[in-house]
């Protein structure tokens, strides 16, 4: 199979696979320039799906924990309620992040689609609609 014609950084040749009939990859094409730019762009920016369930689940301990402090007469129950609803704000911040995050990927993938109908000129709907032709 071919390989990619480009060097890396280090000065070896590249080893990916070439696309669309040129003697480049993905990576070293000039014609991707703008996808690898705007995908990019996108790193570090989500944080891990999987870090605000590891939250949530340390605040759940928590407030496990506390409910058991407080029936062992550990802690008043007075205090117990406050710290309850400060960890109701965090979760509730926890899940308005979320919400946001998931607004701006969104976002971005209509603004994709709606690139690439644009590009395509005009088109049809499945249900052929002719004011979306």
């Amino acid at each position: 199979m071919a390989k990619c014609s480009a060097l890396t950084q280090a000065g070896t040749r590249c080893k990916g696979t070439p696309i669309d009939s040129s003697e480049l990859c993905y990576v070293h094409s000039p014609e991707t320039l703008e996808d690898r730019r705007r995908n990019g762009s996108k790193g570090g920016k989500c944080g891990g799906r999987g870090r605000p369930l590891i939250e949530l689940h340390r605040l759940e301990c928590k407030l496990e924990s506390l409910a058991d402090k407080v029936l062992e007469e550990e802690v008043a129950p007075g205090i117990a309620a406050v710290v309850v609803q400060i960890r109701n704000a965090q979760i509730r911040a926890i899940n308005a992040g979320l919400k946001a995050k998931e607004v701006e990927e969104l976002e971005g993938r209509l603004e994709e689609v709606e690139e690439l109908l644009g590009q395509q000129g005009s088109f049809t709907t499945y249900s052929g609609d002719p004011r979306w032709d």
